[in-house]
């Protein structure tokens, strides 16, 4: 039996086709497809999304202060007690390595030392030393012989308990120095001992050679005078210099005085900016605006993704960003590598009122885990209706703009926020022209020969620490899962 043929109308007529579907593959429909009904149908539209959006938690918490003068400076009390950096080295093999001259200011008692010959010479005189873990550099009182450079590793400070356990009282790492601080004293000795937690390399330059130097050297010689004699004078607990007060006292005894002398060169933070510019084409604009506007939401976008840079930058700007200027008194680093409770309370302790932490999502982890080890169970806190966890009352919040090192390594900050409790500030200006958001403007730069559209959008911001110890970062956070 032959199949039947088919009309001519059918043949010719797509629509028709397409109404009673397929007739040798499959069912024929006998209603109108969904294919087909589309075409008539206006669809249901979301707006343009974006995977890089965050929660941006610093932007949020942050206290913003408006710097009508687009540069905000920080009035602090005289400094006398001279602050630690960190110094760098050069490495051209295994046992060709050597500090970065210009780095030896980092040192305390070479603060602001500008005779880089005299530099050179020093940094020349260090030697490389390899050590073993369980190595013991030195004990607690015994004589200063050596100064130490750590190039890798971790090491542990301690000394003995009054009932003779040992007490850790510090964890030294990389960059970190060791034996300046016994310049102007005669016969120093060492306050604690240090022992290598890890296989690590050290630079060591003999006490003997250095003072041998500083006698050759007239300019060093008056410059470690002046930092002996500045570091004698009364200084509060905070290396700040006294004001002479008298308590206790009785009858009328004769009342000292002074005055609170304050930083002659404060610190000045002019606003940094983040800028582009937004292109449309006015065909774009004219025509296709339903249901949605292409420039308003190209404007949505462009500003999301100025946010998120604003935010790294806060977080890495060398010039004002968190990680670079914390002060290196405020930086601890964890005892055996994952952020551990007693770590997150180290860093607690090193301030008051500490607003939140700011960590990777994957230090956060690594932190619950090791509270999950302990038996622990953090607590959380409402945040703008927000339960964020939290350890101490100290909420704890993800910020992806904190890098991982390549070691699997990241860094937790602390911080203590507001003018009012003397902590860490953003800083940006309101009322600019043509402000589309406090902080960011759109202005509007024309029309090109190509019917192109151009606005350059623009935010402004910095943020400010106000006293040293508004900030602190644990610091060499491992952040990979451990073998059970």
């Amino acid at each position: 039996m032959s199949a039947p043929e088919s009309s001519p109308e059918s043949a010719s007529d797509p629509a028709a086709g397409l109404a009673a579907g397929p007739t040798a593959d499959g069912p024929r429909f006998t209603s109108l497809s969904t294919q087909a009904a589309r075409q008539l149908a206006t669809t249901t539209k979301s707006e343009p999304q974006m995977q890089a959006i965050t929660s941006r938690w610093l932007l949020k918490m942050l206290p913003w202060v408006d710097v009508k003068g687009g540069t905000y400076r920080v009035n602090r009390r005289l400094q006398l007690r001279v602050g630690r950096g960190r110094v760098q080295f050069e490495q051209n093999g295994a046992d060709d390595i050597r500090v970065i001259p210009e780095t030896l200011t980092e040192l305390p008692a070479l603060r602001g030392y500008s005779d880089a010959a005299a530099l050179r010479q020093i940094s020349s005189r260090f030697r490389v030393r390899e050590v073993r873990a369980g190595h013991v550099l030195f004990d607690a009182g015994q004589p200063v012989t050596e100064a130490y450079l750590v190039v890798h590793g971790r090491f542990t400070r301690y000394t003995t308990g009054k009932y003779g356990e040992e007490e850790v009282i510090g964890v030294i790492s990389d960059g970190e120095g060791l034996g300046d601080e016994a310049v102007g004293r005669a016969d120093p000795l060492w306050l604690s001992s240090l022992r290598a937690e890890t296989p690590g390399v050290v630079l060591v330059l003999p006490w003997d050679a250095l003072l041998a130097f500083v006698e050759r050297t007239p300019s060093l010689a008056a410059h470690l005078d002046t930092f002996a004699a500045q570091q004698s004078k009364p200084m509060n607990r905070k290396g700040e210099a006294d004001v002479p007060l008298q308590a206790g006292h009785v009858g009328e005894p004769m009342l000292p005085g002074g005055f609170v002398d304050y930083d002659l060169v404060p610190r000045e933070y002019q606003l940094s900016l983040t800028q582009t510019v937004l292109r449309v084409h006015t065909r774009v604009a004219d025509l296709y605006n339903n249901p949605m506007n292409q420039t308003e939401q190209q404007l949505r976008l462009t500003i999301e993704e100025i946010r998120e840079r604003q935010e790294w930058e806060l977080v890495n700007n060398r010039e004002f960003g968190l990680l670079h200027n914390v002060d290196y008194s405020q930086r601890v680093s964890t005892f055996a590598g994952p952020p551990t409770p007693d770590d997150l309370d180290e860093l607690l302790s090193m301030r008051r009122k500490t607003r939140l932490f700011l960590a990777h999502p994957k230090a956060i982890a690594a932190f619950f885990r090791q509270c999950n080890r302990r038996g622990l169970v953090p607590g959380t806190v409402n945040v703008e209706g927000h339960e964020v966890p939290a350890w101490r009352g100290v909420p704890f919040f993800p910020c992806g703009k904190i890098p991982l090192s390549p070691q699997h390594t990241s860094s937790i900050i602390a911080l203590r926020t507001g003018e009012a409790d003397q902590g860490v500030v953003g800083l940006y200006q309101t009322g600019i022209p043509e402000e589309y958001q406090p902080g960011l403007n759109v202005r509007f730069m024309g029309i090109d020969s190509t019917a192109i559209m151009s606005y350059l959008v623009t935010a402004y911001y910095s943020t400010a620490i106000l006293v040293p110890d508004a900030a602190g970062i644990l610091e060499n956070v491992q952040v990979g899962r451990t073998a059970e």
